[in-house]
Parts: C-alpha cells; structure tokens; sequence
C-alpha cells in the first residue's frame, strides 16, 4: 500500500468524529477537511520528505522539509507563517513516522487552526 494511502486510511479512522468529510484523495496529494474549517493538504513523498500546507479563512500556514533554511534549529523541516516568514517547525520531525507527525500536527490544528502565529 502506498504511504498517501495508509495516511489516508490512518486519518479517517484516528479522527473520523473530527472531520467534516473523509479524506479526499488527489493524483499527489491528501485533502484533510477539520470540522473547525480548516482545510488541510498533505503531501509525503517519503518519511522525511513531506509538505503539509493549511488555510483557514484567509490564513495560510505551511510546514515542509525542503532542504532551504540552514539557518534553523529544525533544518531541514520549517513552518511557514501567516505573513510568510520561515521559522522553526514547532510539530514535525522528519524521523518521525508519518502517522505521528499527522497526529501532532491535525491536533494542533483542532486547537488552534493558526498555531497561535
């Protein structure tokens, strides 16, 4: 089974009651629609490759690990914040499995669909 699939599947069992809709499936990507709004699209290529890029109301947020900002304590996996400015990823580590880094980061968003940025 591909990763996007077993994310998917993952998603939609750990937090069905919390979704407004099951995880929709793209050519390259997962679309994760939280019941406060947010709306959420997940892209892993591998374990430690992955972008997860987020928008609530007119808010967008990202986290990737795109090897660009030596420069953080996190390097390579950054966020990205509402005015766009790179800073350390506070919920991600590429070491970490798929599944965990998914639970962190939907759990955070339930809380606060903008991290508090």
């Amino acid at each position: 089974m591909s990763l996007q699939i077993e994310l998917a599947d993952y998603i939609d069992r750990t937090f069905s009651s919390r979704l407004s809709r099951p995880v929709e499936h793209k050519q390259d990507a997962l679309i994760v629609n939280l019941e406060n709004g947010v709306t959420l699209m997940v892209r892993y290529a591998a374990d430690d490759a992955y972008s997860l890029r987020w928008s609530y109301g007119d808010a967008e947020l990202g986290i990737d690990t795109a090897p660009l900002h030596r420069e953080l304590t996190t390097f390579p996996n950054h966020l990205h914040d509402l005015e766009g400015k790179v800073r350390p990823d506070p919920l991600t580590r590429p070491d970490d499995t798929p599944a965990d880094n998914m639970s962190r980061l939907i759990e955070a968003l339930l809380a606060n669909p903008t991290l508090g940025l």
